[in-house]
């Protein structure tokens, strides 16, 4: 038989302030799951994105490459639906963080999504970082 000390209980469980700072670390990590999870999708959207300017610009640079003395300006999304790959129909559009169906301009190199007005919608802030855009 063990002797304790005076005064010393063994001890036999968890207590109330341990159980509580178990219980605030689970919060505190579920809540940080959830909120980067919520950024992780913006992220996806933007990359899928992404990934469809760049379909669009590869068949546009093979459009430009079978008729060099077109401009850029002048092509019309009807002119590069044959060069998209997979026997699509149509330029494909893109949905934007709020949920709307974004088209694509072709009239400039690389291509980007049209927010209206021939503004460029990029909510990533950066025009070069693959997000929302051709990237480098």
């Amino acid at each position: 038989m063990d002797l304790v000390p005076f005064g010393k209980r063994p001890s036999r469980g968890a207590t109330l302030l341990e159980m509580s700072l178990v219980i605030m670390m689970l919060l505190a990590l579920t809540g940080s799951g959830i909120y980067f999870s919520g950024n992780i999708g913006e992220w996806r959207s933007g990359r899928e994105a992404a990934e469809t300017l760049r379909m669009v610009y590869a068949a546009q640079r093979m459009y430009l490459a079978d008729n060099p003395t077109t401009p850029v300006s002048s092509l019309e999304p009807a002119d590069l639906i044959p060069y998209l790959p997979a026997g699509r129909t149509e330029i494909p559009t893109v949905t934007s963080l709020e949920g709307n169906e974004l088209p694509i301009n072709v009239a400039v190199s690389p291509p980007v999504v049209d927010a209206g007005e021939g503004e460029p919608y990029d909510p990533s802030g950066s025009p070069n970082d693959g997000l929302w855009d051709v990237g480098r």
